[in-house]
């Protein structure tokens, strides 16, 4: 590579003076990396979790069952689209929309790269770079809850609406720990910029200096995402198929992908702000001086999303799902004050730092992991046994729960002063038997 070549790299981004024509080319190469990731993303989830049950995955459509994702988007398209009658139609026809779109520009600040020649125009590897790019995805991903509530409302039934409420209430839940989670890589770094984000782990990755914000963020994202073992919304054992029951065709579809949109879209927020962005990993760039040069970091960054996104499919192959009051109360009770306790942490070593010349870096990995064992250790207590004990043969135990009775005798109703009645006692009977 030429020296001009490394200095356009060593230059901050260059955004705001394309052309219109690599303005052009940047949104249509934006899109195709989405729609080429979920497709992706989609097959391999069934292969693995196969792999991981022990059947085969897609095998028939394509090479190695590769276009099945295609196929099922083609078939989805085509398939007869049904609007229930109660159903409020300009609302239930708008809200898959939103829940796409919001999806899809939200990747639209995520720096793939850094400044490259293309056709003789030095430009940055990112649609656009915003001072404030951070609130930006956030703001969208927020905007995402009301495709989400407005689906389940619309819709005229009572399960979309019930999965759109406890959609509305999970994803606001988690987004609080997220946001929590993404202030102490703003305060280290000192921007809200992405790619500025990007430059402040030259040297060492937000990952290993903030590991409890990089777990809080791991978590939260699973969470705001919908996805398995945190799928309580669209839990078929209670909800049907919750907020998108009465949808079909391609508005089911638009749901689908912006699921798998916003995965994307959290794994490459989670690669931004925690490790190094479109930065080589560890090592290459020592033995490398061009790792981090031309077009080479694009393949480093689709690789951290990729190991992003195999968790998603680990986790939803390996977990059950969680009960939706745990859930809850693992969000509010334990990563939010998590995150406020370790907000507060960092932004008074900044401030000692800064004041005191006083390197924090040993300093954040050393609480890092007191925080982490911390933790470990209390979940591992066990809670205290309750003295209330509940008799299983008491057919009217004092309780919040109430028992079935265990000896087909009927309860007396409290209203009516009867002797109970034991099921099959006194039935007449019926004959002979053939």
């Amino acid at each position: 590579m030429d020296g001009r070549a490394v200095l356009a790299a060593a230059e901050p981004a260059a955004v705001g003076n394309d052309p219109w024509w690599l303005i052009l080319a940047k949104i249509v190469a934006t899109f195709g990396i989405l729609v080429v990731f979920v497709l992706f993303s989609i097959v391999a989830e069934r292969k693995v979790i196969g792999y991981m049950q022990v059947r085969p995955g897609p095998n028939r459509t394509g090479p190695w069952g590769t276009l099945q994702s295609l196929a099922d988007g083609i078939k989805l398209a085509f398939k007869e689209d049904v609007i229930p009658a109660a159903a409020d139609k300009v609302v239930f026809i708008v809200a898959p929309i939103l829940s796409a779109m919001v999806a899809l520009v939200a990747f639209a600040v995520i720096p793939l790269g850094p400044n490259v020649s293309v056709f003789g125009h030095t430009t940055a590897l990112q649609l656009t770079d915003l001072p404030v790019g951070v609130l930006y995805i956030l703001a969208c991903s927020s905007l995402g809850v009301y495709g989400i509530v407005l689906a389940g409302w619309s819709s005229g039934s009572t399960y979309p609406l019930l999965g759109g409420l406890r959609s509305a209430a999970q994803m606001i839940s988690y987004e609080v720990a997220m946001g929590l989670s993404i202030v102490p890589v703003l305060l280290t770094a000192g921007s809200l910029s992405p790619s500025e984000i990007v430059a402040a782990q030259e040297n060492t990755w937000f990952v290993v200096t903030l590991l409890p914000s990089f777990i809080v963020y791991a978590i939260s994202a699973v969470g705001e995402t919908n996805r398995a073992p945190f799928d309580l919304p669209e839990a078929e054992s209670e909800l049907v198929g919750g907020f998108h029951t009465e949808y079909s065709s391609l508005k089911f579809a638009m749901f689908f992908l912006g699921e798998y949109v916003n995965m994307v879209t959290v794994s490459a927020l989670c690669t931004t702000l925690f490790l190094g962005g479109w930065r080589a990993p560890f090592g290459i760039g020592t033995l490398w001086a061009g790792a981090n040069e031309g077009w080479w970091p694009v393949l480093w960054f689709i690789l951290k999303v990729l190991g992003a996104l195999f968790v998603f499919v680990w986790l939803r192959g390996a977990l059950p799902r969680l009960r939706y009051d745990q859930f809850m109360h693992f969000g509010w009770k334990v990563l939010v004050p998590v995150s406020l306790v370790w907000v507060l942490l960092v932004a008074a070593m900044r401030t000692i730092s800064r004041e005191y010349d006083f390197s924090s870096r040993n300093f954040f990995i050393g609480v890092a992991v007191l925080l982490l064992v911390v933790l470990a250790i209390s979940q591992l207590v066990p809670e205290p046994a309750q003295k209330k004990q509940v008799d299983a043969r008491d057919p009217n135990p004092e309780s919040d729960y109430p028992v079935p009775p265990m000896n087909l005798v009927v309860p007396p109703s409290p209203r009516l002063k009867q002797v109970p009645a034991k099921v099959g006692a006194d039935e007449p009977e019926t004959g002979k038997e053939s």
